[in-house]
Parts: structure tokens; C-alpha cells; sequence
């Protein structure tokens, strides 16, 4: 199925499996993929390793001027390096899971991460995932998805994940980080985490990977008059 040139922009909840759909999109229908939470995540490694961001989540204004010496990218299927260094491991673990929020919600850093982001998507035929694509970054995206799920499913699709990495997390944390997450997300100050209007709604806490797909090649179809 051959579709338009346009940006597909999926937000959602932590952990509703986001990045694994846009991903599976970008494979199918030959869209660059782009992982805008990644970014962030590299942003919060980066003042972790700085010494820029405390124990209480108290950001450091000198991360401003700290960050025009900070170089991330997408490498090889999408992973994300600082320099020469692939940090795609070290930005899922549950340390920069637990102050990545406080960073997003800095307005200079979502400027910084916007920008990089607008350059990736100038040319279209993109798909990326995040918290404030449709509304903030790609508010002129063809197509909104806006992923959610149950806190449970989500918080345990978090556990299975860092257990394969090899982590060994207690089930309790990893809620107890979803709700913090979830709170900051939706209450922040700028561009908070929130449905656009044009948005269509998935519920994926029953569904199948190849289910996902079929329900977005079904909303491809009909919006775009494509058989």
C-alpha cells in the first residue's frame, strides 16, 4: 500500500508501546522513524553525567549553556549516540526513566529537542512518537494517534522489558515511576501531555502488535481514500 508523503505523529501514555508501533509503521510503509523520547532521555543522561540535574530533580540552569556542546543522533537502526557513543542501553534504564520528566518539562530543552526534530521532519514521510507530537511539535501532522492503556498492563510491559535487559526491578517501582511519569507528563507547564483533538484514540491493552498495525492500515485507508 503506497501512501502520501506526510508526518504520522503517535503520543501517548509511558510504556502504552508507542516507539514499537511507529517503528513497525516506519518498516511496512518505508517512513523514517524518529524517536523523539529517545532525545529526551539523552538529554536527561547528559545531566545525569554532568552533574546537572540532583536527587531531587532539581535541573541545573547551566544545562542552557551546557547543551550547545551536546551532540545526539540516530545510528543504525535508530539508535541513539552521544558522539561516537551508542547510549540506547544506558537512556531505558530506570534512573533515567525517573528524571527524564523533570527535564522534559524544562522549556529550553523542548526547544532544543523541537528543533532537531523539525530538522529531521522538513522533508516528510515521517513517523514519530512522544509526548507532545500532535499538539505541540507536528500540530500540522496528516495523521494523530494518541496511545493508551491500562496502568497495569503498562507498568508490567515496563517490569518484562527491563528484565530481558537484564535489570532486576521491583513491579511496585516500576508503577510507582508510571504514575510520576503520568502525573508530571499531563501537569507540566509546557506542551503537557494531552489528546489533540483530531487525534484518533488507541486502547491497545488487549491488543496484538499485528492488530495495532491492522487498526492503523484501516485508518490509513479510510482517511486517505487509499484501497
Amino acid at each position: 500500500m503506497k501512501i502520501p508523503d506526510i508526518i504520522i505523529a503517535i503520543d501517548g501514555y509511558s510504556s502504552t508501546g508507542k516507539s514499537s508501533l511507529a517503528k513497525k509503521i516506519a518498516r511496512k510503509f518505508d517512513f523514517l522513524y524518529l524517536d523523539s523520547g529517545a532525545l529526551y532521555r539523552g538529554v536527561t543522561l547528559f545531566a545525569q553525567e554532568e552533574g546537572l540535574i540532583s536527587r531531587l530533580n532539581t535541573v541545573n540552569p547551566a544545562l542552557k549553556e551546557a547543551l550547545g556542546g551536546l551532540e545526539l543522533h540516530f545510528g543504525a537502526e535508530g539508535k541513539l549516540y552521544m558522539g561516537p557513543r551508542c547510549i540506547e542501553q544506558q537512556i531505558r534504564s530506570l534512573e533515567v526513566s525517573g528524571q527524564v520528566s523533570p527535564i522534559a518539562a524544562v522549556p529550553y530543552v523542548r526547544e532544543w529537542v523541537d528543533e532537531m526534530l523539525h530538522a529531521f521532519g522538513r522533508a516528510g514521510r515521517i513517523v514519530m512518537d512522544g509526548r507532545d507530537i500532535g499538539t505541540a511539535v507536528f500540530p500540522e501532522a496528516q495523521l494523530k494517534i494518541f496511545m493508551t492503556a491500562s496502568e497495569q498492563v503498562r507498568a508490567q510491559r515496563r517490569y518484562d522489558e527491563m528484565v530481558a535487559k537484564g535489570e532486576t526491578p521491583l513491579l511496585e517501582e516500576v508503577v510507582k515511576n508510571l504514575r510520576e511519569r503520568d502525573y508530571i507528563d499531563s501537569h507540566r507547564e509546557t506542551a503537557p501531555l494531552r489528546r489533540a483533538e483530531d487525534a484518533f484514540e488507541l486502547d491497545n491493552s488487549d491488543m496484538t502488535f499485528e492488530e495495532e498495525l491492522a487498526w492503523v492500515q484501516g485508518l490509513i485507508q479510510g482517511k486517505f481514500g487509499i484501497l
